[in-house]
């Protein structure tokens, strides 16, 4: 890990630890809010906060664990730590919306009276912090899918507020409390679909699947076109962290001086890392041809690797 980017991730670091205590004090006032007020909106927002405390705290582990140097035990450091935290973090949101749809669901058949105006003062209070947390964090969530599971945390619950302080609105207005549960189901679809984006990805990098942006074919025939270079094969590209990606792979080339196959690896390397942003890569040159059983070595008569040939070995 960089200087430059060592120093990044402990100011993210510092901030998950502030937003964290600041969603902390939050989450008391809107509890003690939401049971004097008896609105189901301002509780469900609560029970996001209380989310958000726990994704904080573990972002704010998983960053702390990122930072720990590779040794002979985790030759490629503690990195996913923080992946496994963001899987965590959206399996959490996940739970508490059906909690919230649940609750919703019973106060749609006989909806209570609310107090809004003690509503309103409580979510006014809690959007506040949650621009705060996310403003914070905006810069982080990026390049960091630990920071941004904990963002879209913060993110939604400032949503939940604005979806509270909507409900309190119309319920002075109007006097409808069937208001409330509905901003409440609206407020969980939302947080869905940013927990479920974060869950895909993180499964993704857990499972070494290759990042949705890279195509293997088209970085075969990169590497092939690049003088020296015979045949690419028994490639695998997956991620780390999906910030931090690794590929390794077979070049086929003339029986030649180790110096000079050193020329035509830094080129590949200088391709493989401007053109598919992969930093790590290990390469092992040889020149003999490949075992047809090797993934991406079975050829077309248009000389190009055919990718459903992993499938083909299984059989």
């Amino acid at each position: 890990m960089s200087h430059h980017n060592h120093e990044e991730i402990q100011l993210a670091g510092n901030k998950l630890k502030y937003s964290l205590i600041l969603s902390a004090t939050i989450l008391i006032a809107e509890v003690i809010g939401g049971v004097l007020s008896n609105s189901l909106a301002l509780l469900s927002d609560a029970g996001h906060v209380f989310a958000d405390v726990i994704a904080l705290g573990l972002s704010w582990y998983g960053v702390r664990q990122a930072m720990r140097p590779s040794d002979s035990r985790m030759t490629f450091g503690y990195h996913r730590i923080g992946v496994i935290v963001a899987i965590v973090n959206a399996v959490s949101i996940f739970v508490i919306a059906a909690v919230i749809i649940y609750e919703a669901y019973g106060r749609l058949r006989e909806p209570p009276e609310v107090k809004s105006t003690l509503m309103m003062a409580v979510a006014i209070v809690g959007l506040a912090a949650n621009i705060l947390v996310t403003w914070w964090l905006r810069k982080a969530q990026r390049s960091n899918i630990n920071i941004r599971s904990a963002f879209w945390h913060a993110f939604g619950d400032a949503l939940a507020s604005v979806g509270v302080i909507a409900g309190g609105i119309i319920i002075m207005l109007t006097g409808q409390f069937l208001v409330d549960p509905i901003i409440s189901v609206l407020i969980a679809l939302i947080i869905l679909w940013s927990a479920w984006s974060i869950f895909r990805e993180g499964f993704r990098v857990i499972l070494e699947a290759t990042p949705r942006d890279v195509d293997i074919l088209k970085m075969i025939g990169a590497l092939k076109s690049i003088e020296g270079v015979k045949d690419v094969h028994d490639v695998h590209v997956w991620s780390i962290t999906p910030e931090l990606r690794a590929m390794n792979g077979h070049i086929l080339i003339e029986d030649i001086s180790i110096s000079d196959a050193a020329v035509i690896r830094s080129r590949i390397e200088e391709v493989i890392r401007d053109q598919f942003h992969i930093e790590h890569t290990t390469l092992q040159m040889e020149c003999q041809k490949c075992d047809p059983a090797d993934l991406f070595c079975k050829l077309t008569e248009n000389d190009k690797p055919v990718e459903t040939s992993q499938d083909e070995n299984k059989t």
